[in-house]
């Protein structure tokens, strides 16, 4: 497994995907919304196909939220394989706000060893490697994104900044259970000083990796896809996700792709 080229395929996939959502963003789109009610547009198709194109050269499977989701009994088997959010946050892309990401990882034996997280609008990318570290980039249009060592000494390695005289907590902008509510109270109740932060998509998992918050509760649903690629650079960023029910670290290519609840922390 060379990791370097696989981290080269997947940054240049969550860019080309993003250009894909940004050529439907500013158009009159259509939503269209699934049978477990959540929106979809052709934002989200588009940047599906043409990630699941330029992944395909790896030979390793592709499970992708708007692609065909494989059956347990045959991804079971598989020891690595590409897992994929085209458009994480399409409620907040339906909203034009702007914090919608790409979301790509590679899970290798139910861990995910590489990941990338791409916000179209603001041009940051963040990405990771197993034993390589997390990083992050404003990707310039004059980048050769072909060039991964050309790229990480352009970027800030990760976590940026870290304050301890604040405990800052994220949260959805777009779900906040009751359950999440209540933890975020009690933690209130634990640190002198505690800020809350509201944002979309998975730039709460990166505000994590880059040492900007301390903690993101979820106790609601996700899908593996939601938080796979930010698992990855949390990871390689000294921090982790914890799924609230075994109090062990998130697992991948579960039977059921529902999410347990789970906290990331740092």
């Amino acid at each position: 497994m060379n990791l370097n080229q696989l981290l080269i395929d997947a940054i240049h996939a969550s860019i080309e995907g993003g250009k894909e959502i940004l050529s439907i963003y500013n158009t009159a789109f259509e939503v269209e919304y699934k049978d477990d009610k959540s929106p979809v547009t052709a934002a989200d198709k588009k940047a599906s196909m043409v990630i699941e194109d330029i992944l395909a050269s790896s030979g390793y499977p592709f499970l992708s939220e708007e692609g065909k989701h494989t059956e347990y009994d045959v991804r079971k088997n598989w020891n690595a394989y590409w897992l994929v959010d085209p458009l994480d946050g399409t409620k907040e892309f339906i909203k034009r706000n702007g914090e919608f990401t790409v979301n790509i990882a590679l899970i290798e034996n139910s861990i995910p060893i590489l990941g990338v997280i791409y916000c179209p609008v603001t041009n940051n990318l963040y990405y990771s490697a197993k034993g390589k570290g997390a990083y992050k980039i404003k990707i310039q249009s004059s980048y050769n994104t072909m060039d991964l060592d050309k790229i990480i000494t352009k970027s800030q390695k990760l976590p940026i900044q870290l304050d301890a005289s604040n405990y800052i907590l994220v949260a959805s902008r777009s779900h906040l259970s009751s359950e999440t509510y209540q933890h975020i109270e009690t933690t209130k109740l634990q640190h002198t000083n505690v800020s809350i932060v509201n944002v979309g998509s998975s730039l709460k998992l990166c505000l994590i990796a880059e040492g900007k918050a301390n903690e993101y509760p979820r106790f609601g649903p996700t899908m593996e896809w939601d938080i796979a690629a930010g698992h990855a650079i949390l990871l390689e960023s000294g921090a982790n996700v914890i799924d609230h029910s075994t109090q062990a670290q998130m697992k991948y290519n579960k039977p059921d792709l529902l999410n347990n609840w789970f906290i990331a922390k740092r």
